[in-house]
């Protein structure tokens, strides 16, 4: 079963690179269960007259599930995406994307033959204007809403089965809130009944891989929106940390005075919904 969560949690990646494609939300898409859209570059689905990808049949891990999850047919997220689409595109070479028109991580370039090598630095040796530069990438995502994805705001049989689209926008930064809600959240039974027993994110060894590609694909997506190809997450090593160090105003944000589950109101992103 674990290893069945992490085929469909990777192949979920591979084959839309992030969640709802805005191209594939319509009522056609859903009940033709087909995420094929054309590549912008010439027109044809999945780049295919420029050799990017096809449309292809989605192929599932046959590994047998494991008493970990005793249900079937309960949940969306079950042999992702297949729930919602049968058909998607498949890039080939570097190309990647829901219609196969990005590189894969670590090339660029108009064929993405191009090796590019980005190095993520420690918070703390960023330079002041290298700092405020990244919490005003962070905030321009915020505020700006995802021009190539949608999220659900109901499953696929609220959806009438594709027939009756539930999709709203969603900002670049929330984007990637909602991907992490979506893939850990409680299954739903019905009936206002719940199986709290799972996560597809972070209680298989799908953990680490997961994440890895979460981080890389929001790079990726701010990238795209500042048009900064070197831009790369810092990171905050907390290994020796006795106390939060990047929980300050100058940083990720201090505890109001007033209240300590709110931010400090002179945190940058106190103002954040």
């Amino acid at each position: 079963m674990l290893l069945a969560v992490l085929y469909c949690l990777l192949w979920s990646f591979r084959t839309s690179a992030g969640h709802f494609p805005r191209a594939c939300a319509s009522s056609k898409s859903l009940t033709e269960k087909e995420c094929c859209p054309p590549w912008a570059g010439d027109g044809s689905p999945c780049g295919r007259l420029s050799g990017r990808g096809s449309c292809q049949d989605v192929i599932l891990s046959t590994a047998p599930l494991g008493p970990q999850f005793p249900f079937t047919g309960v949940d969306d997220r079950e042999s992702w995406p297949s729930i919602f689409y049968n058909r998607t595109c498949q890039c080939f070479s570097n190309f990647m994307g829901f219609n196969c028109g990005s590189c894969k991580f670590g090339f660029r370039g108009p064929r993405c033959t191009e090796r590019r090598l980005l190095v993520r630095r420690n918070i703390f040796d960023l330079s002041v204007p290298e700092k405020n530069k990244f919490l005003a990438y962070l905030t321009l995502a915020k505020h700006t809403t995802s021009p190539d994805y949608v999220i659900p705001t109901g499953t696929y049989g609220q959806m009438n089965h594709g027939t009756t689209p539930l999709f709203n926008d969603v900002s670049v930064y929330d984007l990637f809130v909602w991907m992490h809600y979506y893939v850990s959240r409680d299954t739903l039974l019905g009936d206002s009944e719940v199986w709290r027993d799972i996560d597809f994110a972070h209680e298989a060894p799908g953990f680490l891989p997961w994440h890895r590609l979460f981080l890389l694909l929001w790079e990726q997506e701010i990238q795209k929106l500042t048009g900064d190809e070197n831009f790369t997450i810092p990171y905050w090593d907390w290994r020796d940390a006795e106390n939060c160090d990047v929980c300050t105003d100058e940083y990720m944000g201090g505890r109001n005075p007033a209240n300590p589950n709110l931010l400090s109101p002179a945190s940058f992103f106190s103002s954040w919904q």
